[in-house]
């Protein structure tokens, strides 16, 4: 007997195909079962969607292709995880099928069931060579086979809890959550999530616990800890990884242990929000404000919002944590608001668990009354100068690499444009280079200026690159404690292009090797330096003006965050006669954002913020969605935007008088890779009216894409929530 099966399968993108596309098959199958199917002339991976239902009732003349296999050595993925999907399809505004299969790892999508068969299978033993071999592998077999409970004794000895780490985790384990931990940097907040993870697993033994952090670069130094606390006692297999930067087999094996249970413990990045886990039963979400949880491509799904969700479906406790969270979650978590539960850990902690470390001084140099054109300012490099000379070391953050943003020629006012964008090439000094750092596009620097030919075309501006050069000019001749120079070095983007690379700059600065370091926010956030008792931000005030109205949030946390890599080891301070110290230059020194920074006072910096978008009617006191259309010219994507606006007005779209729909307008940076790109917001007070509309938007902007009029167009998206605008 033939059964119809709906499955999954993700379909070219704007093609207006429906949710689910149905199979025929010779077997029921059970929801969630992944198969393989044809689509047009390709075979791709598809996941059943629910339960088989008789081929009656289909209409006359129909025939439905057949699946073409089944992956049954995977055992199907569960109710919990199709939900899941499921609503990010609903909420997000995506298909099913696209969020589903590129929720799985990429080798498996195209993998056949016999080379699945043949990647799941046991290694077969290696023949020893001789008797004497054969004796030698017994202890090695016997070793791996011993119980859980004699790797249970190998277990390391726990820190003890300061008092303000014991009443968070009695909280924790007393309540349901969702909990926002709001925890200064340097209070020992990954030490909570260890105990609350080893609580779920020592109180069931089939428990999984999930926790994400927003940097790949972030990710070995938590799988560290996490390693060490709990390989010697669930196995060195209880705890994997998921993220982009791992090998497709990598990814595939970690997803499979996740699946089958094996793996106890996930540690990932966003992309790790999906990852099957049967047994799920806590959900870790560090650096919770971190942009790097919204996706910025395909579907735009936040990972943060997602773990709250999939929290509240399943039953598991959902744990937030920053030391300075999300203006969202912090409204979320007021006590009159009451969806989280706010805990406090306002202290920090020494290098040992024991004793308190001090939060930097935050120091403001205003720039209006330092020497014009000045990169350090005399003040701050006597500071950093001092700290080298006693072996202590420095932080400088600017968040831009490259030498300088652009090159420029005072003759005839060139600038090293991108031929392909709307924006300025870099200037990387190291390989001569002008690159876009928006569609790659790169070239060597030319020789004088292409427009008028005068040779003596200038950087504008600073990146990463010059400051290290910079730094390494006035400190020539400056000595460490060892009568070495001082050391120079520097993170970001470029210097960490190799595989491994940025492990061992990571593990120079770690061990004493360099002085000062120079990055973007990459190196800002989350890393554990113990002998940086300096941080200075040399050019942050850009942020302020930015016309987007989360930029003074991004940079308070950006700046908090990095003071925070500032005398973390209480103890290595105390013996150095330091303290730790936080120098921002600024040409506008009364801002709110600097007075509140001076103050470590975050709570303050909120209220401020949410005082302003409560009046000004922001989220998190109203939702908003952008409607993105991306053509071949600004005119064309903007025509598409108007378009949709007024066939939403003819139709009177449920809940059109709820939703604001402003006039289309160009993006910041409208053109990449020679296609412009224009944008339309949407605004309204109730969350449920706004995705209601854009469900009902979407069969009308399929139908858009495909009229005559609308043919330049290259693609259009909808973002909700959006974190830029």
């Amino acid at each position: 007997m033939s059964h119809i099966v709906n499955v999954a399968v993700q379909t070219p993108a704007h093609s207006a195909v429906g949710e689910l596309l149905s199979y025929r098959s010779d077997e029921p199958l059970l929801p969630g079962t992944l198969v393989r199917v044809p689509l047009g002339k390709r075979e791709l991976l598809g996941v059943v969607w629910d339960a088989p239902s008789a081929p009656d009732g289909l209409p006359e003349g129909v025939e439905l292709r057949s699946i073409a296999a089944v992956l049954r050595e995977i055992p199907p993925l569960s109710r919990n995880w199709r939900r899941l999907v499921g609503f990010a399809a609903h909420y997000y505004q995506r298909s099913v099928g696209e969020i589903a299969v590129t929720a799985l790892p990429p080798q498996l999508r195209d993998m056949t069931p016999e080379q699945l068969a043949r990647r799941l299978a046991p290694p077969k033993p290696a023949k020893p060579k001789s008797k004497k071999a054969a004796l030698k592998q017994e202890p090695a077999i016997a070793e791996a086979a011993e119980p859980a409970k004699a790797q249970a004794a190998a277990t390391p000895d726990l820190v003890a809890l300061s008092a303000e780490q014991s009443l968070v985790f009695e909280q924790i384990e007393q309540n349901s959550g969702p909990f926002l931990l709001y925890g200064s940097t340097g209070s020992g907040k990954t030490e909570v999530y260890l105990r609350a993870a080893q609580a779920v697993l020592d109180a069931n033994p089939e428990a999984q616990v999930l926790v994400m952090v927003p940097e790949i670069n972030l990710t070995p130094q938590l799988e560290e800890r996490f390693v060490g606390r709990f390989a010697p006692r669930y196995g060195k297999e209880s705890v994997v990884s998921m993220h982009s930067g791992m090998t497709n087999p990598q990814r595939l094996k970690s997803w499979l242990a996740a699946h089958m249970g094996q793996a106890r413990i996930v540690l990932g990045t966003r992309m790790a929000i999906f990852a099957s886990l049967p047994q799920l039963t806590l959900i870790v979400v560090d650096e919770e404000h971190d942009a790097s949880y919204k996706q910025q491509e395909g579907a735009r799904y936040s990972a943060r919002d997602l773990a709250i969700w999939r929290g509240r479906d399943t039953g598991a406790k959902v744990i937030l944590g920053s030391a300075t969270p999300s203006l969202e979650s912090w409204h979320a978590s007021d006590p009159e608001v009451g969806r989280y539960l706010r805990l406090n850990m306002p202290s920090r902690i020494g290098a040992t668990g024991s004793g308190t470390a001090s939060l930097p001084k935050v120091r403001l140099v205003d720039m209006t009354q330092q020497p014009k054109r000045a990169v350090f300012s005399p003040p701050l490099m006597d500071a950093i100068t001092e700290r080298v000379q006693r072996g202590e070391q420095s932080l400088v953050l600017l968040n831009r690499r490259g030498f300088a943003p652009v090159l420029f020629c005072a003759d005839c006012n060139w600038k090293s444009d991108c031929p392909h964008c709307s924006a300025h090439q870099v200037f990387h000094k190291g390989d001569r280079t002008l690159r876009c750092h928006h569609c790659g596009f790169t070239q060597r620097v030319p020789f004088a200026c292409p427009s008028c030919g005068n040779p003596d075309i200038l950087p504008l501006g600073k990146g990463t690159e010059q400051l290290q050069e910079e730094l390494e000019r006035l400190l020539r001749n400056v000595q460490r404690p060892d009568g070495d120079p001082a050391r120079v070095a520097r993170i970001d983007a470029d210097t960490t292009k190799a595989k491994g690379s940025l492990e061992e700059q990571l593990a120079q600065v770690h061990a004493g090797d360099v002085d000062v370091l120079v990055g973007t926010q990459m190196v800002a956030k989350g890393h554990d330096f113990r002998r940086i008792t300096l941080v200075a931000a040399v050019q942050p005030d850009s942020a302020l003006y930015s016309s987007d109205y989360r930029a003074p949030e991004r940079l308070f946390c950006l700046l908090m965050q990095a003071a925070g890599r500032a005398g973390r080891d209480a103890q290595y301070v105390k013996a150095q006669g330091s303290h730790p110290e936080m120098w921002i230059q600024t040409h506008d020194p009364q801002n709110a954002v600097y007075t509140a920074l001076r103050k470590h006072d975050y709570p303050a910096f909120a209220r401020q913020q949410l005082q302003e978008r409560l009046d000004a009617g922001m989220p998190p006191y109203a939702f908003q969605a952008i409607v993105r259309a991306d053509a071949r010219s600004q005119e064309a994507a903007q025509a598409f935007l108007s378009a949709a606006t007024q066939v939403a007005r003819d139709a009177a779209l449920p809940h059109l008088d709820e939703v604001f729909i402003y006039p289309p307008i160009p993006m910041a940076v409208q053109r990449v890779a020679n296609v412009e790109r224009a944008q339309m917001l949407l605004e309204a007070g109730n969350r449920s009216a706004l995705l209601r509309f854009l469900n009902a938007w979407q069969q009308y902007l399929h139908w858009l894409r495909g009229l005559p009029e609308h043919r330049p167009l290259v693609r259009w998206l909808v973002d909700v929530d959006p974190l830029s605008i």
